[in-house]
């Protein structure tokens, strides 16, 4: 595909992509089983709950007996998918998920919504910037980040038959749909969004459509980009970022979570080991959030399009 065959019209949270999924997989496979810790409207489940009665717990604010009651379903051959902020989902129930889901390798799909920057007005407390580190430090642990409303819809379907742990991550804010919802959702394999030949994007999330509207930008200053979205952090494809690198030799990786341990460092891990090469982040540096409008925020902590654009030439220059 050219970049210029992305021009969506249409915005949707992609916390509505898990809600509308979970409600298909409670028609389709009776081992579904929701549970919430207190935010069933936040996390869009309120389909599920209304249908499915009988399977759906309403754990209140109550996330570490959460993960204990889905550790616990797993055993009878139940497919529980929890349903919380990013940041209770993880920070606080860190313990919980170390012994009860990833060293148990139970089959629990940890879903979390309100991560990062975009959260928005509730701030700092809330906005998790290091979930995906936590979460892809954990053996036996699936990282999934989508990037829109379909890309959500689609990994929610694929991690119902996927064996082992998930950790799940999506957001609050309307954002624009370009994915298309037919496009084939697979786990721990990249999608190649644009072909180029100066630098490397590399991007997850909400950062992905950033990513593409920097490669516009890019282009019309005469640097070709490869951009990449990496929808699942673990397991990484690592044969679709040494390929791109290889031709590149330069790499920018965008994420919306703070710069160590997440995206730019499992990148950074496998060239490291396998092909050295100048490597721009752009992440948050080591800062928690702060209250204000999604927008303005990516924009005050460099996580904007124009922080993309500078980051790929810095890229370019130091090769």
């Amino acid at each position: 595909m050219s970049l210029n065959d992305f021009n969506p019209t249409e915005k949707k949270d992609t916390r509505s992509g898990f809600g509308d999924a979970l409600f298909e997989l409670g028609k389709q496979d009776k081992r579904v089983v929701g549970l919430c810790a207190d935010l069933i409207g936040s996390l869009k489940m309120n389909a599920f709950a209304e249908a499915f009665p009988e399977r759906f717990i309403q754990a209140g604010v109550a996330e570490a007996n959460m993960i204990g009651m889905a550790a616990g379903l797993t055993i009878g051959g139940k497919i529980p998918f929890t349903g919380t902020f990013a940041n209770f989902s993880t920070g606080r129930v860190y313990d919980q998920i170390r012994q009860s889901v990833a060293y148990s390798q139970k089959n629990v799909k940890i879903c979390a919504s309100h991560a990062g920057l975009t959260l928005g007005e509730d701030g700092a407390t809330h906005q998790i910037l290091e979930d995906i580190g936590l979460m892809r430090m954990l053996p036996n642990m699936t990282v999934i980040n989508p990037c829109d409303y379909h890309q959500t819809y689609n990994a929610t379907m694929a991690i119902k038959d996927w064996e082992g742990p998930v950790y799940l991550r999506f957001g609050r804010p309307s954002w624009p749909m370009f994915s298309g919802k037919d496009r084939p959702f697979e786990i721990g394999k990249a999608w190649k969004i644009s072909a180029g030949s100066d630098v490397s994007i590399i991007a997850t999330g909400h950062m992905v459509w950033f990513a593409i509207l920097a490669a516009k930008e890019l282009e019309k200053q005469g640097i070709s980009c490869d951009v990449i979205n990496i929808h699942t952090i673990k397991p990484l494809d690592e044969e679709a970022v040494l390929e791109s690198v290889a031709k590149t030799r330069c790499v920018v990786t965008a994420e919306e979570h703070n710069k160590h341990g997440g995206l730019g460092d499992a990148v950074a891990q496998v060239l490291a080991m396998n092909l050295p090469t100048p490597q721009e982040y752009v992440a948050v540096n080591d800062k928690f959030g702060e209250s204000g409008k999604p927008t303005d925020l990516l924009k005050k902590y460099g996580l904007d399009v124009s922080d993309i654009v500078a980051a790929a030439k810095r890229a370019v220059e130091r090769k």
